[in-house]
């Protein structure tokens, strides 16, 4: 599958940022939301997404920049919560990279409004950790293949982990090219003619 969404989309320039610290952020702006809306989050930010500055801003300040994305206030206080776990980094990805990423993956579930599918996010495209990413899209596109999957997150994580060399270039590229799949193709309602995985699909529609 790996393969043909590679041969399909080619390379995807995933995740979408300027630095490993504007990635974090939108990992937590996404929760429940679109990018086109993240987006108009981050150009609200612009210039002021720094750490220090994130950190000294009014919490009131910071949910009204951020207010596009949707549950602005609690989404507030979670990069509030996130950029003081950086701080313990001094605000520098390399430290925060030398650490083993169980370790990394433990400390940023302890951060108020970080789950596992945010978590693994900002391990992979940030910390440059191998963390299987599983999210609607990738749940939704398994179950079409006729994958039987396990219901809770960290057992389909830990079965795609045995199965898919822990490799981070891959396990990045197979994200960004699941979510561009289930964006033009896999959608709720499957678009399936012309579809790159139709020969291995269970739920094709004829």
């Amino acid at each position: 599958m790996f393969t043909q969404l590679q041969h399909y989309y080619g390379y995807q320039a995933w995740w979408p940022a300027d630095s490993e610290y504007e990635m974090m952020v939108g990992a937590i702006l996404t929760q429940n939301t679109n990018w086109k809306n993240v987006e108009k989050a981050l150009t609200n930010l612009s210039e002021q997404l720094t750490p220090p500055q994130i950190l000294a801003m009014p919490l009131n300040t910071l949910a009204q920049l951020i207010r596009p994305s949707g549950y602005y206030n609690q989404k507030a206080i979670k990069l509030k919560a996130l950029t003081l776990w950086y701080q313990e980094y001094n605000f520098d990805i390399s430290q925060a990279r030398h650490i083993e990423g169980t370790t990394l993956r433990n400390e940023l579930l302890a951060v108020n409004g970080i789950g596992p599918e945010t978590a693994d996010c900002i391990l992979v495209y940030a910390l440059d950790k191998p963390f299987f990413i599983i999210d609607n899209y990738t749940r939704r596109i398994l179950h079409r293949i006729g994958l039987e999957l396990p219901t809770g997150y960290d057992k389909l994580r830990l079965m795609l982990e045995h199965n898919i060399p822990r490799n981070i270039t891959t396990y990045q590229q197979y994200h960004a090219l699941l979510v561009e799949h289930a964006k033009r193709y896999c959608t709720k309602i499957p678009q399936c003619e012309h579809c790159p995985l139709s020969e291995c699909c269970q739920k094709k529609i004829e």
